[in-house]
């Protein structure tokens, strides 16, 4: 598979090699010899002509674009393939020759093929998942009682812990590898059916050869040919969608922490990462990017696999070949996001000094509503709300501290003088004590995500 320079730039070199002509190649040249070895098992075809056809199935003894530029002619990869496989076993022995590919059919090769690729893809989603789950827990471990601004509506809102939002983020993550795992399981299955998926030139034996077939691809026996029933299929697309999805969720916020103004967080920097041709001073937030220009392009990737699901009777005519063409850039885009995020994760920059400075710089109007619960004790909610109401515009206007401005009017009045304490309300204007709460959820949150976590890491994609 040849990409775009400006697609590479977003992909994995990893997640390239996946989905290389030559590896889709070799993996369909791997169908065809788990295709004659099973049928020769099964006396259909000598096992000679399966030794012969074996032995040519290497994809460096073909050439390679011109089978791609042959098969768009001809409206199938599997096509050209099949006869130069042919033609090569012929010039050693013509009667073995006429073996190969026995009953089946290309779209049985290009699936199967697909479903191959797509599991290293998928092993290398999993262990970059690992990678940057365990990233995440970890630094939730250290701060999980880090005060930092939660922000609603891109507002400010109230105090929360910096380990309770990376708990946040690594959920999602720990729920999407369990979530693509047992998809995998149902969808990763041999293609295996023939003309129209019946099997018919195996007769009786098209079930053994099956079998067979999907012990030497390590793949699971599909009940029956699956041309267009895509159900399975598409389903772990969706989930590497939606995994997608949740990287450029972490991509946002990563990004908005790192701006200039905000500067509570910072990827890492040096050897001209995130440089400017302009500006010297700057440092953009390179992973994030990439991440998020990843997950831009995802929907619409889903949208075209769900699109192509309406497949015509027993073979699609247009429907299947762009979900082909959709598939690889789903996975490279996703493979991408998390590669770069792991970047970025693998050496993040925290400064809880500024996350504590933006707390401050807000004269604690932050603490309004803990401030407005206390009070309702005394003089009842509506009465509460409306007080702090008006002492939040007087410390926006004198640019004062909301919590001064409260004592003040607290000492003011005759009922709230006698019924609030004083020392306990200057404690709820406190950051740290704020984040009580939030480190509390996220230390359950934590111990629950690393057992699971844990328990992942122990397996891995079948």
């Amino acid at each position: 598979m040849s990409i775009s320079l400006l697609d590479n730039f977003l992909a994995s070199p990893d997640m390239i090699k996946v989905f290389d002509d030559t590896t889709i190649v070799q993996a369909m040249f791997r169908f065809e010899e788990a295709l004659s070895h099973a049928q020769a098992a099964e006396g259909i075809i000598p096992h000679a002509a399966a030794r012969a056809i074996a032995s040519v199935c290497n994809a460096q003894l073909y050439d390679i674009p011109t089978i791609v530029n042959t098969g768009r002619r001809a409206g199938s990869l599997a096509i050209p393939l099949v006869k130069e496989l042919t033609k090569t076993v012929a010039l050693y022995d013509q009667e073995c020759a006429a073996h190969v590919h026995w009953g089946s059919t290309s779209q049985d090769v290009i699936d199967t093929a697909m479903v191959l690729v797509t599991k290293d893809a998928l092993k290398l989603i999993d262990r970059d998942l690992e990678a940057l789950t365990s990233h995440l827990l970890t630094l939730a471990q250290n701060h999980l009682a880090t005060p930092v601004l939660a922000r609603t509506l891109m507002q400010p809102a109230q105090v929360t812990s910096f380990g309770f939002k990376l708990v946040n983020w690594a959920a999602p993550l720990v729920r999407a590898r369990i979530q693509l795992r047992a998809t995998a399981q149902r969808a990763l299955q041999l293609q295996l059916g023939g003309a129209i998926g019946t099997l018919s030139v195996l007769g009786d034996k098209g079930s053994a050869v099956a079998k067979h077939m999907a012990a030497a691809l390590g793949l699971k026996q599909a009940d029956a040919a699956w041309h267009t029933q895509r159900d399975e299929w598409i389903r772990l697309g969706m989930e590497v969608a939606v995994l997608t999805g949740s990287l450029g969720k972490i991509a946002t916020d990563l990004s908005l922490m790192a701006q200039g103004e905000i500067a509570e967080l910072a990827e890492p920097s040096g050897n001209g990462r995130g440089g400017s041709t302009a500006m010297p001073h700057k440092r953009n937030p390179v992973s994030s990017m990439i991440a998020l220009a990843g997950s831009l392009r995802t929907p619409h990737r889903a949208a075209a696999l769900l699109s192509s699901m309406e497949q015509q009777h027993e073979r699609g005519l247009g429907n299947w070949q762009a979900e082909l063409a959709e598939w690889p850039a789903l996975f490279l885009s996703a493979h991408g996001a998390l590669s770069a995020l792991n970047d970025a994760f693998s050496a993040l920059q925290v400064d809880t000094q500024r996350m504590r400075s933006n707390i401050d710089a807000l004269h604690g109007l932050v603490f309004a509503e803990a401030a407005s619960i206390y009070l309702a004790s005394a003089i009842g909610r509506p009465n509460a709300h409306r007080l702090l109401e008006q002492l939040t515009v007087q410390t926006i206007s004198s640019q004062s501290n909301l919590r001064d401005e409260l004592v003040v009017a607290i000492q003011a009045d005759k009922t709230l003088s006698t019924t609030i304490d004083i020392r306990y309300l200057k404690t709820l204007f406190d950051a740290v004590a704020a984040t009580a709460p939030a480190h509390r959820l996220a230390a359950e949150q934590l111990q629950q995500l690393r057992q699971t976590a844990a328990t992942c890491n122990m397996s891995g994609i079948d």
